[in-house]
């Protein structure tokens, strides 16, 4: 069992590597798209995302050599560990219910009106030949079906890499400092980490500045979610699929928006209205004792 009471400075050599990789890998790729400025918007998005999906490696690529270049093995990241079975249920179903109350959230609050006629995808399917077996009704329940299915799956290839890292590698190793502050600077960092994305737009258009803040308010939010599951696993399959899901759902609600409306406000899991249902559970998991995790830390199977 490890004893998180006590108080003492963790290994600095490690967790210089892993931040100096993880930083120097995922920044200039980040940065990429700004070197296609002047290409066709459809060009731009491919080379964002495969730019961006290459980028999300970069923690786990650095945990591995942190984890090598300091004398340990692949074994001490606990890939062969799954721990606790019923941790997945919250990993792959949670994500997708808060992405919907982010809607009804973003409705409440006045930001954005429900629309029924789905308009977005109305729109797209207009551009489409008029032989198209597709309707809107029927493109939710697919996207819907999806976000508690198969997407999740698919989105962890990517996420596993920042899980890797961020809760596989960097959470534990900042747990001698006591578990509240190694979930706060761990999601702290994670935040910042994505600041070259937010300045291009990502999560908190419109907002370049402010965005990594709010970006920050957010990783700290998730990422104690995220921190829980790992901690209650010792396992970085957990928050990989959690991660993974995230990914997959957190516009879902958006399709169920009228268009127009500021996205960094309402409308995802990322935006200001989203973080509401994320804080809600947040606060239910320490209100109910389950964070911080303490002395059931590493005990279950």
């Amino acid at each position: 069992m490890m004893n998180t009471k006590r108080i003492s400075m963790p290994d600095s050599k490690p967790l210089i590597i892993f931040l100096s990789i993880s930083f120097l890998i995922a920044w200039p790729l980040f940065l990429l798209p700004l070197a296609f400025a002047n290409v066709d918007l459809q060009t731009q998005q491919i080379i964002r995302t495969i730019s961006y999906s290459l980028a999300m490696w970069a923690p786990g690529i650095a945990a591995i050599v942190a984890t090598k270049v300091s004398g340990g093995t692949i074994a001490d990241l606990n890939l062969k560990r799954l721990g606790p079975k019923r941790y997945y249920i919250w990993a792959w179903l949670l994500f997708p219910i808060l992405s919907l109350l982010t809607g009804v959230v973003t409705v409440l609050f006045g930001i954005a009106e429900f629309d029924p006629a789905f308009s977005m995808i109305t729109e797209s399917l207009a551009s489409l030949p008029e032989s198209a077996p597709l309707t809107p009704a029927l493109i939710v329940t697919i996207q819907v079906f999806a976000a508690f299915s198969i997407a999740p799956l698919f989105n962890m290839l990517f996420a596993f890499g920042e899980e890797l890292g961020w809760r596989g590698f960097l959470l534990p190793k900042l747990l001698p400092l006591g578990e509240w502050k190694a979930i706060l600077i761990s999601n702290i960092i994670w935040g910042f980490w994505h600041a070259p994305a937010i300045i291009q737009g990502h999560n908190y258009p419109g907002y370049p500045v402010a965005g990594i803040f709010m970006m920050i308010v957010f990783t700290v939010l998730l990422g104690t979610i995220l921190s829980w599951l790992y901690l209650n696993t010792n396992s970085p399959w957990t928050p990989a699929l959690a991660h993974g899901s995230i990914n997959a759902v957190a516009s879902l609600s958006v399709i169920f928006l009228v268009p127009g409306f500021d996205l960094a406000i309402g409308g995802t899991l990322a935006s200001v209205m989203g973080w509401i249902p994320l804080a809600a559970f947040v606060i239910w998991l320490v209100a109910t004792g389950r964070v911080p995790v303490g002395e059931k830390l590493y005990t279950e199977e």
